[in-house]
């Protein structure tokens, strides 16, 4: 039985891997792509924050993709992920930045299909929704902060040695937080449809410390994330890097943050709460496209340069990307599904 388990579990390792093998590129992209940092200690850096923040902080947007779909079968969650990583791991052989959000939703809306469960509207239009908020938002805070940073640059008249060393180290720091925000947001996209079949039971270390069944399926995303980082990631990191735009590394560094922002804002409790405490309508705790916000990203620099820079023959192949995949991924889950229940006889739905 432990053994069958642990079978199942490597569905959402595998998508795990692709999503490490291909979402890394939006945290690190740009800054390999300019040659600020080099792939190596990008991988490192981003191997170590994505585990991070899966761990501390990855329970936030679990609960909606549970809404989606209440996968309660092994089997069932095991066909959402091995479809999800496929879809997702085709996209990365053709260097395109993919959501994988996108296929996971993919995933689950076939599911829903095949067993004839529901699909929670309500919180579909809710992500659906974020599809469109998440690249504007991270093309407006681009252009913002890309700003105010010029203007504090051409005020400081910092010796052109100390800048750079100063963007490299900011590239460094955006990097570790944009890995530690994927971390805390796509963690669901990789074990959220395990959260309800979780094999494991929470560990109470020396009665100081709670390591619970949903931290230990998280630390296992985060670990396969890191895996696929170092794996597979290169080709996706110099797509987002240099084939969109030319970017020198002062936007590198403004992209990367903006991305890294928008992926905490939907992805943290205490933010939703304090907005919740004065009144205001909190944002959704959805795990959102890290592709799409790096891309609104680089995008947003563009426009505000003129938008002549801006490749649009590999936007436009990144947003056919993102349309293809999550009924890409709808399909094969569904396909896969009909060979476990009828070809090898399991219950892919209680």
């Amino acid at each position: 039985m432990e053994l069958t388990i642990l079978l199942f579990l490597f569905g959402g390792l595998f998508l795990g891997w692709s999503l490490g093998a291909n979402d890394a590129a939006n945290v690190f992209g740009t800054a390999v792509g300019t040659r600020m940092v080099n792939f190596r200690t990008a991988a490192i850096i981003c191997s170590v924050f994505v585990i991070l923040g899966a761990v501390i902080s990855g329970s936030g947007t679990t609960e909606t993709i549970g809404k989606l779909g209440a996968i309660n079968a092994l089997p069932g969650a095991f066909a959402c992920c091995v479809a999800a990583g496929f879809a997702v791991y085709l996209m990365t052989k053709f260097g395109l930045p993919v959501s994988t959000t996108q296929a996971i939703v993919g995933a689950i809306i076939g599911w829903n299909l095949f067993t004839g469960s529901q699909t929670d509207t309500g919180t579909l239009i809710t992500i659906l929704a974020t599809w469109i908020i998440c690249p504007i938002l991270a093309g407006v805070i681009a252009i913002g902060i890309f700003l105010v940073v010029k203007k504090i640059i051409s005020k400081s008249r910092i010796h052109i040695l100390r800048l750079d060393a100063y963007t490299r180290l900011a590239l460094l720091l955006a990097g570790a937080f944009g890995a530690y925000s994927l971390g805390a947001n796509n963690i669901a996209n990789v074990m959220g449809v395990f959260v309800n079949v979780s094999p494991f039971t929470d560990i109470n270390i020396a009665n100081l410390f709670l390591f619970t069944s949903i931290q230990q399926l998280f630390l296992l995303g985060g670990i396969a994330i890191a895996v696929g980082v170092f794996t597979y990631s290169k080709k996706v990191m110099f797509t987002v890097g240099n084939d969109l735009l030319k970017l020198s590394p002062l936007s590198a560094f403004v992209i990367v943050l903006s991305h890294s922002i928008v992926l905490f804002l939907f992805a943290s409790q205490g933010i939703s709460n304090f907005l919740i405490s004065l009144n205001l309508p909190a944002l959704p705790l959805v795990p959102v496209s890290s592709s799409q916000a790096i891309v609104g990203g680089v995008i947003g620099i563009g426009l505000l340069k003129g938008g002549k820079e801006v490749k649009w023959s590999v936007a436009g192949k990144i947003s056919i990307g993102w349309v293809v995949l999550p009924l890409l991924t709808m399909g094969i889950a569904m396909l896969i599904l009909y060979i476990l229940k009828y070809m090898f006889d399991l219950s892919v739905v209680f």
